[in-house]
């Protein structure tokens, strides 16, 4: 795909009501953008999927929803306040600021200059006060991570529940990283939405578990409808390892800027719980860190077989929302030249993310016997279908296809004369709508009376 493929979907998510630059009206705030009101039902969507298939399909993983404000210590103890950093650079030429890892050449990336400051450290935390007094206890850390609330919280569910090993704890929420150098649309920003599971194994199961989680997560991300010439399995080089990691695989996607990550996939072995664990000393507990002198909890899991405590591995599947919608948008966006010589831009997503699932269309919007019965018929189908059915009332045909083609929605339903059965259709179409297909063009006609079963089994089934 090409730059101007990539402008032309930019374009395309202000304009249908996708995503916005946030604070538009005061000239924008860089690395944040809104959701329009189609933008934020396919992400809805995206989330609900995941935790429909993992949460709630599965017994083996439970869900939690974690505070953004965390505990300093927690990010202490997680190694995030020494290591969670970027090399930044200043260009002394234009006094632009950038990651020093991005650079090509040791050159500006604005004006092309290299007389750069030498790298330093920038810590991308975003640090908030929690109380009425600022003091050195009252300093916490909006969360750059969902993971480490669900690492704080495994005893909790461990003593609610009683997860037997292996299982999974999964939370899905809005992480912030003060990134230096914001970029490409909403790949890269400083507020954006994860979607992570936790899954606690025994030592030694853990190189399983995690080919495991590797396969799951591709084939998933393929049934959300990317294809799989575009969609990487990029192994970490062992000098590229985060900290806590034994192993890494990426999933990266084809964008227009290059092949990047949407999720990854991590052993973490046992850092985590071990980290946030009381003194291992004191509780015979094996782990691979050393000791924390200021939790009070237990985190480890009891051998019934001797009775001996260990700390599980964990396997890490973390997903970036917004980098996995844009992937997909990327993927669905096509620009298609028809038989009649003309051009449409179309949305070709899977039916399940379409933000509007059918349009009702009537044919003339001065005609009341039409536009009744249009509105009866989104009342009918918005009862039978799951997904939000509109009454496209703009009165031109050719209009609303081409509008609906650019949000993505499957098929679009048009009421007209015949429907009514005005006095020169014929007998054979009373009651019958015309169904067009998003991808096809094909227009079929159905009767009212088996229209939702038709759309439920044609676009909509599960099975």
């Amino acid at each position: 795909m090409s730059k101007n493929k990539f402008d032309n979907i930019i374009s395309l998510c202000k304009r249908r009501g996708f995503i916005f630059p946030s604070a538009m009206i005061y000239g924008g705030l860089q690395g944040f953008y809104d959701y329009g009101p189609h933008g934020v039902s396919m992400k809805r969507q995206l989330i609900q999927s995941w935790w429909e298939d993992y949460v709630e399909k599965r017994h083996d993983i439970h869900g939690v929803d974690g505070t953004i404000i965390t505990h300093q210590k927690i990010l202490q103890y997680s190694g995030h306040e020494k290591t969670f950093t970027d090399p930044m650079v200043d260009c002394r030429a234009c006094q632009s600021r950038w990651r020093a890892d991005l650079l090509v050449n040791n050159q500006c990336l604005a004006c092309g200059s290299t007389d750069l400051t030498e790298p330093r450290d920038f810590n991308l935390m975003f640090q908030t006060q929690v109380g009425p007094v600022q003091h050195a206890g009252s300093q916490h850390y909006l969360r750059p991570e969902t993971a480490q609330s669900i690492f704080t919280n495994f005893k909790n569910v461990c003593d609610s529940i009683q997860p037997k090993i292996p299982f999974g704890i999964a939370q899905a929420g809005r992480a912030f990283r003060n990134e230096i150098t914001p970029r490409n649309f909403i790949f890269r920003v400083r507020e954006f939405e994860q979607m992570e599971i936790e899954f606690f194994v025994k030592p030694g199961d853990d190189e399983h578990w995690h080919d495991y989680w590797v396969n799951e997560r591709y084939d998933w991300w393929l049934k959300q409808g990317l294809t799989a010439e575009k969609l990487v399995k990029q192994v970490q080089p062992s000098d590229d390892l985060a900290h806590y990691a034994k192993a890494t695989v990426d999933l990266c996607y084809e964008f227009p800027h290059g092949l990047e990550e949407i999720e990854g996939i991590a052993n973490r072995t046992d850092y985590d719980l071990g980290s946030h664990s009381k003194n291992q000393d004191e509780l015979n507990i094996q782990a691979t860190v050393g000791k924390n002198v200021d939790s009070v909890a237990k985190l480890a899991i009891q051998d019934p077989s001797d009775k001996s405590w260990y700390i599980p591995y964990v396997i890490e599947p973390s997903a970036g929302v917004d980098r996995g919608l844009l992937a997909l948008l990327c993927d669905a966006y096509t620009e298609e030249q028809l038989d009649n010589g003309k051009e449409r831009t179309v949305l070709k997503l899977a039916n399940h993310l379409s933000p509007v699932k059918v349009a009702v269309v009537p044919l003339a919007k001065n005609n009341m016997q039409i536009i009744e019965q249009s509105s009866q018929l989104v009342s009918e189908l918005n009862s039978a279908i799951s997904g939000s059915v509109v009454l496209e009332n703009t009165g031109n045909v050719g209009k609303a296809y081409r509008k609906h083609d650019e949000i993505g929605t499957p098929v679009c339903v048009t009421i007209d004369f015949e429907t009514i059965g005005a006095d020169d259709s014929p007998t054979e179409n009373h009651q019958t709508v015309t169904v067009r297909d998003r991808d096809t063009l094909r227009q079929t006609r159905v009767s009212t009376t088996q229209l939702a079963q038709y759309l439920n089994d044609q676009y909509f089934s599960t099975t």
